[in-house]
């Protein structure tokens, strides 16, 4: 396997590199059953870095950890295209995928000043959604609006399919409603960051590629970067790959048209810029880094922990901000813990967990040991439906911790204390029969319902034809010896046919595991409507990126 490793003059090339920054930080998360981190030693980040290609395999990747804007250690391995032979190397640029949001915030902050400029233009691009969400809480995914990628399923995509220039638009521009009123939740939508450079554009005349150069790349020094909005071309060579370890990997195909949103290709050593210049420029109090980067608040004053573009959360107790990005075949995750002057890039060609491995990283470079978790209190396994959202959360028991199944993908929760899960932003305790579940990052605090498991069915009631009046779209249902499968018809032709499972009562789960965007939006809960005589009328589908959205039962 190819591999570099690289140090600045921080440290020797011979001498392993342990970031010491100050002492170890308490864990968020307290009680008799906390992780036991008193007896467990802090890894060097020489070896963290050689454990990175075993915990998290692939074709290939590049990482580079920063301490006071400089370089301390990075590391290439492996191939960007195992076909070609190509190895990986630190000039190899790669899809950045969404950490381009904060770039297309950057660009609208330095070039037109605050997002309120742009509201007036609004109106043009959602001509039928009232109200409209100001374009600041587009901004900080706290418009409500749906997930254009999610819908894409509605829409009758299939996996593969070219998505163009001229297809997002319209689809946005359908949208009638949204998960919530403007400002009073989190949502996670890319639609918000496809619609900014459309109304940057719009009005100031200029490209977005433009912006980036102008306020970002050429100020930061990041001399290869560029804006590759069409993912059939990738630049360098590259190849993103789909699979795994045990069932091998091999290309992955896509045919994406990303801007703003996504789109960005950069290199290891453009990073590595970039976060030097967020160092350099962080007294600044108009450096772009740190406008962005600025604490932020939902309508009702509660502290939010998104905003332009990045995520703010905790690594072991330390205040991080950063943003991930995946497209199939394609993982990478940065992170910049402010206090500590502490940066770290992680660029995968393969579809294993970036953020993980950035967390790795992170916690080695601050001198914290591997938390250690003790196994949960039996009781937790079961399904329950979320009366706000209409989707069903299921809770997953394993050896030192339990998956929460309610987003995009599971969650892992740690047991608190008596009756509590927890992690650094989802708090779960019962209720009675019902969960509690808060969600910091979403501002969600809701009593979920159980839900009895079901595993049969007649899925013949369901069977018939139903019309979407929002999208103006279909999906059908068809039974066939007790199995159940989805196909859906819209803007963008005809999907495949997707397997429907029974839930419970009235509850089904339409999965799909393969999606235009990567990762796919998840289970779709669909919650079956009825007349007063028990005849189905309707369904209501959803899932965490795109819910509530209503079909009519037409034949």
């Amino acid at each position: 396997m190819f591999a570099t490793s690289i140090h600045s003059s921080a440290a020797s090339s011979s001498e392993p590199v342990l970031i010491a920054l100050s002492a170890p930080c308490a864990c968020p998360i307290s009680g008799e059953n906390a992780p036991d981190m008193a007896d467990r030693n802090p890894l060097t980040l020489d070896l963290a870095l050689d454990l990175l290609p075993r915990r998290f395999p692939g074709p290939g990747g590049v990482v580079v950890v920063l301490r006071d804007g400089r370089e301390v250690a990075a590391r290439a391995w492996g191939y960007a295209g195992l076909e070609s032979h190509r190895p990986m190397t630190r000039q190899t640029r790669l899809p950045i995928c969404s950490i381009s949001k904060q770039f297309t915030c950057g660009a609208l902050l330095a070039e037109v000043g605050e997002p309120e400029a742009l509201d007036p233009l609004l109106p043009g691009f959602l001509p039928a959604l009232e109200p409209l969400p100001p374009v600041r809480r587009m901004c900080h995914n706290q418009s409500g609006l749906r997930d254009y990628w999610a819908m894409t399923v509605v829409e009758g995509a299939k996996a593969e399919q070219t998505f163009g220039p001229g297809h997002a638009l319209p689809m946005i521009a359908a949208t009638r409603s949204g998960h919530f009123a403007p400002g009073m939740g989190y949502s996670y939508c890319n639609a918000n960051y496809r619609l900014l450079p459309e109304l940057i554009r719009k009005a100031t005349g200029q490209e977005l590629a433009d912006l980036y150069q102008r306020h970002i790349w050429g100020p930061a020094g990041m001399r290869t970067a560029v804006l590759t909005a069409d993912t059939r071309h990738p630049e360098d060579g590259v190849t993103g790959y789909e699979g795994n370890e045990a069932t091998g990997y091999f290309p992955a195909d896509n045919g994406i048209y990303w801007v703003g949103d996504a789109g960005i290709s950069a290199s290891l050593d453009d990073m590595l810029a970039y976060e030097a210049w967020i160092d350099a420029t962080r007294d600044d109090p108009a450096g772009i880094y740190r406008r962005l980067s600025a604490p932020v608040t939902f309508a009702d004053g509660t502290p939010a922990l998104y905003g332009f573009g990045l995520s703010h959360e905790a690594v072991g107790g330390v205040a991080v901000t950063g943003h991930g990005g995946a497209l199939r075949g394609f993982r990478a995750q940065r992170m910049h813990a402010a206090a500590a002057r502490v940066s770290v890039v992680v660029m995968f060609n393969h579809e294993a967990s970036a953020h993980d491995a950035a967390a790795f990283l992170m916690r080695a470079a601050l001198g914290q040991p591997e938390p250690a978790w003790q196994p949960p209190e039996p009781g937790w396994e079961g399904q329950w439906l979320c009366p706000t959202t209409g989707l069903i959360a299921r809770l997953e028991p394993e050896a030192e911790g339990v998956k929460l199944h309610f987003a995009t993908g599971p969650e892992v929760l740690r047991q608190q204390g008596p009756g509590v899960l927890a992690s650094e932003e989802i708090r779960v305790e019962w209720q009675g029969d019902g969960l509690r579940m808060q969600r910091r990052r979403d501002n969600l605090d809701t009593l979920l319902q159980p839900l009895p498991v079901m595993e049969t069915a007649d899925g013949g009631v369901l069977a018939g034809e139903y019309r979407c009046g929002e999208t103006g779209g279909t999906l059908r249902l068809e039974a066939r010896d007790g199995a159940v499968f989805a196909l859906f018809t819209g803007r963008l032709g005809q999907g495949r046919m997707e397997p429907v499972l029974p839930a419970g009562p009235d509850v089904w789960l339409l999965r799909t595991r393969r999606s235009m965007d990567a990762p796919a939006p998840g289970d779709w809960t669909l919650r079956v409507r009825r007349d007063a005589g028990g005849a189905v009328i309707g369904l209501t589908l959803g899932c965490w990126l795109a819910r509530g959205l209503d079909f009519t039962r037409l034949a």
